[in-house]
């Protein structure tokens, strides 16, 4: 049984995740805790490099800036299409955040920041992009 969390480990956390405005945004706490496998990519890189050499019962707190958690927000990632490229039966209202797949298959999360009468604005970058995030980590068990 594996004492110390090292790459390539299967790990079970509990999290708390909170904005620079302390807005806690995900927790886990209420739920069953998070169960991933250190490099696998599942998780935000300096999450998982944070746990490495942690033991069971160990409790941590990661502050982590921008470009670390969920990366810049990037004006690049703000797109506006003719609403006839988009399905006639689709009903959108600003602020909604909507999936759109990609012509190369690949699904983004995107936000409607704008409606006019020809056009829709999309917002492609994470909703948390451009913040720095605190994550208080409780390392439940290697497993």
């Amino acid at each position: 049984m594996p004492t110390e969390v090292k790459n390539g480990d299967t790990v079970k956390v509990h999290y708390q995740a909170k904005t620079e405005d302390l807005v806690i945004f995900d927790s886990s706490t209420q739920m069953e805790p998070l169960v991933f496998t250190i490099g696998d990519g599942q998780i935000i890189p300096a999450f998982e490099q944070a746990l490495i050499g942690m033991k069971a019962g160990d409790k941590k707190t990661l502050d982590l800036k921008a470009q670390d958690a969920f990366g810049e927000y990037t004006e690049e990632l703000i797109t506006t299409v003719d609403k006839n490229q988009l399905p006639p039966t689709i009903e959108l209202e600003k602020g909604q955040q909507l999936q759109i797949q990609e012509p190369n298959g690949q699904v983004l999360l995107v936000k409607v920041l704008d409606i006019t009468d020809s056009t829709v604005t999309f917002d492609a970058n994470h909703p948390l992009a451009g913040k720095d995030i605190k994550f208080n980590i409780h390392l439940i068990e290697i497993v």
